[in-house]
């Protein structure tokens, strides 16, 4: 059995309420449909992947995040003004970190969060 490829090693699965909801969302921010097949979706962002699995039972969230997953970008700036052009729901508006990034969080239409970051310059 050969090794898994990096960017295959670990991937998260989101659970969401509406697919075809979720997946204009994401695509919106710029994740790629990679396949979709029924209740299941697989995205990619810059060769790596993020699958979505429509449960429609999934209790609704009504603040915060359940979980977060950080997305590096090299222009966490543009990043911004696409997230806030889509009206997506900002947890953590952006600004510059202690722990060395430039970073801003949204939810997805059922309460998971993205980060998005770049990082900062070494002084």
């Amino acid at each position: 059995m050969s090794d898994p490829e990096s960017t295959a090693q670990l991937v998260v699965e989101v659970f969401v309420r509406d697919l075809d909801r979720s997946l204009d969302f994401y695509r919106a921010l710029g994740f790629e449909l990679v396949r979709r097949t029924g209740d299941f979706a697989v995205l990619s962002w810059d060769g790596h992947v993020l699958f979505l699995d429509q449960q429609p039972r999934l209790p609704a969230l009504e603040s915060g995040e359940r979980a977060n997953v950080r997305v590096m970008v090299p222009d966490v700036e543009a990043m911004w003004e696409r997230a806030r052009s889509v009206g997506a729901t900002v947890s953590t508006p952006i600004a510059d970190r202690s722990y060395g990034l430039r970073d801003f969080t949204i939810r997805d239409p059922d309460g998971f969060g993205l980060r998005f970051a770049t990082s900062l310059p070494v002084l």
